[in-house]
């Protein structure tokens, strides 16, 4: 789940730096029936604003207007939706980090005990995280014993343990 907006990776061009803080704020400019719409990103090292663009000369009635609202209230779950999205993200050229942005919700530790698991893993937005790491907090076990478990098949799943993932999986862990 995450816990605030992503980290900007992306070159700053007035000090090199390439962090940028997302704070959920935009700028529309409306020029007679075009409409331009960026979210602002501040700078980690300068504090210099860079503009990611959202819409570029869009003929305002293309737009819905529950959006243009939102963004007009520089409501901060739609900028956290348009930096996930990867046509924003391709235009833009920029990636997100989400190191520090979001928690893990286990439900408790009453299962922990059992001599098989079965598990469900949900994403309340794509993060890419990967499932050995997300495992070993959740079970409390280190990474180490984690990738051993893998190894003897002890530990099953549909996906591919070994990369990232951004979306629900589940898990099978027999002790």
């Amino acid at each position: 789940m995450p816990t605030c907006l992503p980290t900007v990776v992306r070159r700053c061009h007035a000090c090199a730096s390439e962090r940028f803080r997302a704070n959920g704020r935009f700028r529309v400019n409306a020029n007679h029936k075009l409409l331009d719409a960026w979210v602002l990103v501040l700078c980690a090292s300068c504090g210099d604003t860079a503009k990611l663009t959202v819409f570029e000369r869009t003929n305002v009635r293309s737009v819905r207007p529950d959006l243009l609202d939102r963004m007009h209230d520089n409501d901060p779950s739609l900028a956290a939706e348009l930096l996930q999205d990867p046509v924003v993200q391709r235009r833009n050229r920029f990636a997100l980090d989400w190191t520090g942005a979001w928690r893990l919700d286990t439900g408790g530790t009453d299962h922990l005990d059992r001599e098989v698991i079965d598990v469900s893993v949900g994403f309340a937005a794509r993060i890419p995280v990967r499932p050995v790491r997300l495992i070993a907090d959740g079970c409390g076990l280190p990474r180490a014993e984690v990738e051993r478990l893998v190894a003897q098949e002890r530990l099953i799943s549909a996906v591919r343990l070994s990369g990232k993932v951004s979306s629900h999986f589940s898990f099978m862990l027999k002790r």
